[in-house]
Formats: structure tokens, C-alpha cells, sequence
């Protein structure tokens, strides 16, 4: 008899669950716990100078150092170990000069120079030149231009 009783239970509660069903979702409690901190080791990631090169000149960088001022580095297969340089705005010469190499061509001599110079427009930009003389005439050859703004 109590078999009957729990069998007629069963069948009426699962008649009453297909004419009402329910939705059932599931809920997820957090509770707080304690946890460990680890500490990554993080570099900061510099790039990578973008490195010119032409027939004469290789590996050579311009760096930003200061608001106007920036720093030339590479080498150069230059005669007599003496090149020139030029910076304009694709107007006019802003500033020029020469620097020398620490070795003549045939070798490739290492250089490193710093330049200070500021824009007289601010919508130009600025472009180095660094160029061999020619023993001839004095005319620039294997000019390497480099925008540095």
C-alpha cells in the first residue's frame, strides 16, 4: 500500500511538471579566497632604429635625442674618410656640414655624429642628406637621404 501511495505521488508531480515547465539556470556563486600575486618579469620593448644604406654608407640610424637634436651613426667606404652632410626641408638648407669616418675606403670606417637643428616651418619635414664629394668637380655622389622628423 505505501508502494501505491509513493507511485501515485511520483506520477502526479511529474504530470504537473509537463503542463508547468520551468527554466532552470544554473547560478554561480563566487566566494572570495585568497590568492597569490606572482609578479611577471615584463622588458620594455624598444624598436629597432630603422637601419639606411646606399653604395657608400650601411647600418647607418638616426636617434631623436633632444626636442631638435638627434644623433647619426654607421659607416661609411668613403675616399679619404670625409663625407658631407645636409639637412633641408624640401625648401631650403636648414644646416650642413662633414664628418669623417675612423677608416678610408677601401675599408668601411665607423661614424657617429650630433646635429641641432629646428624647422622653420612646422608642416615641412626634415630630410638629411649625407653624401661623398666628388674629387672631380665637388658635385655630391651616392647621396643617402634619410626623413628624420
Amino acid at each position: 500500500m505505501t508502494l501505491l501511495i509513493a507511485v501515485i505521488i511520483l506520477v502526479a508531480c511529474n504530470n504537473n511538471e509537463t503542463k508547468n515547465p520551468t527554466i532552470k539556470t544554473d547560478t554561480l556563486k563566487t566566494t572570495p579566497s585568497t590568492s597569490q600575486v606572482v609578479k611577471e618579469k615584463t622588458e620594455a620593448i624598444i624598436p629597432t632604429p630603422k637601419t639606411y644604406f646606399n653604395k657608400r654608407f650601411k647600418d647607418v640610424t638616426v636617434e631623436r635625442i633632444g626636442a631638435n637634436k638627434f644623433r647619426i651613426k654607421g659607416q661609411g667606404q668613403i675616399f679619404e674618410a670625409n663625407f658631407n652632410w645636409i639637412v633641408e626641408d624640401g625648401h631650403e638648407e636648414l644646416k650642413k656640414g662633414f664628418q669623417m669616418t675612423n677608416a678610408g675606403a677601401p675599408e668601411w670606417g665607423k661614424f657617429e655624429f650630433t646635429i641641432d637643428v629646428q624647422k622653420k616651418r612646422e608642416n615641412s619635414t626634415l630630410t638629411l642628406i649625407l653624401f661623398e664629394s666628388s674629387a672631380m668637380d665637388g658635385s655630391r655622389q651616392h647621396e643617402l637621404p634619410i626623413v628624420i622628423d
